[in-house]
């Protein structure tokens, strides 16, 4: 039974992923994932979760908030949770990695065991080019902030529009034909829907759909929005999935809360490399 259905758009057909099909020679299979929220209490009790990802595909994407509170103690449950996951890992950080002040203790717990954090940069698996960031806040369309009046409203615009210029870096870095956008914050209002309209300000920034649609994907994962709408697509129709675990939770309570997706494979090397910084 498929999980999700992935939505084509123009371009090469993208393939609905499943858990009763096998892994295939032609297609390379990400299982997405946000909002895990790893607490002191976690000890133990997602290994079976990541291993039935990892079996289902050949990476596993993380779309932020994977701890808590950001605390190196949780940080340390994470890394051991994932320390047995076979395929590779990518993700990026959310705002509760963030609420300790020690962001890089939970980066430095998941580069031990293997996980690539991206924060403005990309890397590549088996010929699918990632390139990752948190995001941020701001609105979305007409509903934007503007950086105009207080300080302290500039430098919330400013941070917007440095991670959706870190965004746009890392896009610039990929020369592979397949190509995934990989955030914590939604790009486009259309997968927060679902959530209090008061609230939308704060879920994402219409700032990070504007790299998209100068450097084009062939998906964007993204979490952050529990009770968001699980896909919508941008102003150029290219599929965006939140991947909040909560939300997948909810709307399929009889499926692993994982989303599966297919890319045409473009490399039989299944290996993950990083991407050269720009000379």
């Amino acid at each position: 039974m498929a999980l999700v259905r992935a939505i084509a758009h123009d371009g090469p057909l993208i393939r609905p992923a499943s858990m009763s099909s096998p892994k295939s020679p032609t297609h390379v299979r990400f299982a997405a994932v946000g909002d895990i929220h790893v607490n002191k209490d976690s000890a133990g009790t997602l290994r079976g979760f990541f291993a039935q990802a990892a079996e289902a595909a050949d990476a596993l994407l993380l779309c932020g908030d994977l701890t808590d509170y950001g605390t190196a103690e949780e940080a340390k449950i994470l890394a051991e949770e994932l320390a047995a996951v076979a395929v590779p890992v990518v993700a990026v950080l959310g705002n509760h990695d963030y609420e300790s002040g020690t962001p890089e203790a939970v980066v430095e717990a998941l580069v031990k065991v293997g996980v690539r954090v991206l924060d403005g940069e990309a890397c590549e698996i088996e010929g699918v080019g990632i390139a990752g960031v948190k995001g941020f806040a701001g609105g979305f369309g007409r509903g934007s902030l503007g950086a105009w009046g207080e300080p302290a409203i500039k430098l919330f615009v400013q941070e917007a529009l440095n991670e959706a210029m870190k965004l746009e870096s890392a896009l610039a870095k990929l020369r592979t034909p397949r190509r995934i956008a990989l955030l914590h914050y939604s790009p486009i209002a259309g997968t927060v829907q679902g959530e209090p309209v008061e609230i939308f300000p704060f879920l994402g920034s219409s700032r990070l759909e504007e790299p998209l649609l100068r450097y084009p994907v062939d998906a964007v994962f993204h979490g952050h929005a529990h009770r968001g709408t699980l896909q919508a697509r941008t102003i150029n129709g290219v599929p965006v999935y939140n991947v909040a675990k909560p939300l997948l939770q909810r709307s399929r309570p009889d499926a692993p809360p994982f989303f599966l997706y297919e890319l045409p494979r473009e490399s039989a090397q299944s290996t993950l490399s990083e991407i050269p910084e720009t000379p």
